[in-house]
């Protein structure tokens, strides 16, 4: 199996549980990883070069997926637009750059680690999915996790990601902080935003969206 695997913070957890989990299943002896960004791993995925990934919301709808997503409550803190009289799109998404479109929203498209960065170091910025809350007020739902094939291992790997909060090893956290130069406390911080349960307002807040493109 290939998993189509996106190096950003806000699936830290998430990595750090299929790494126990995999192995508690005997499951990483026959899994590989193809990382990137979220649009080169949407790509990966539609011409099935992955198995399964975190997908985009807007090229997630014809596909099987499960009860995981990347989801924001209310905001998100790594999805932002940095305002300007014209409009730039972030070449690693797909749907913030829609989202930004659907809210009328003009500037520059900022999203991942470099977004985080940014409104960590106080630059001038909109929260997306705060901007999309305060319009709808529902939960706006960045990704799905879809997949292929495996469907019972991914039922069952979901049921048990949900089951309890993942505990980050503080050597995961020191890695992820030198990797991103960003504070292990405003690491987790930032995570205290993230929620992965596709529950019934999220999937209202996804069918919302998915209505308006």
């Amino acid at each position: 199996m290939i998993f189509g695997k996106i190096e950003y913070l806000n699936l830290l957890p998430f990595h750090v549980f299929m790494k126990r989990y995999g192995a508690s299943q005997h499951y990483l002896q026959i899994s590989n990883y193809h990382t990137g960004v979220p649009s080169k791993i949407n790509n990966a995925f539609l011409h099935r070069r992955v198995d399964a990934a975190f997908i985009s919301s807007i090229k997630a709808k014809r596909h099987r997926y499960a009860p995981l997503g990347i989801i924001a409550k209310k905001e998100v803190l790594s999805v932002l637009l940095i305002p300007s009289d014209t409009s730039t799109c972030d070449s690693a998404s797909a749907t913030s750059n829609i989202l930004a479109h659907i809210l009328h929203v003009n500037g520059k498209v900022l999203i991942g680690d470099r977004a985080l960065k940014h409104y960590l170091n106080g630059r001038e910025s909109l929260d997306l999915a705060a901007l999309w809350h305060e319009r709808y007020r529902l939960p706006f739902v960045f990704a799905l996790l879809c997949y292929h094939s495996h469907h019972r291992y991914m039922q069952r790997m979901s049921t048990a990601f949900l089951k309890r909060p993942v505990k980050i090893p503080y050597y995961l956290l020191q890695a992820a902080a030198q990797r991103t130069d960003i504070a292990p406390h405003e690491i987790l911080h930032y995570l205290s935003y993230i929620s992965y349960k596709l529950d019934t307002r999220a999937q209202r807040g996804l069918k919302k969206f998915l209505s308006l493109t």
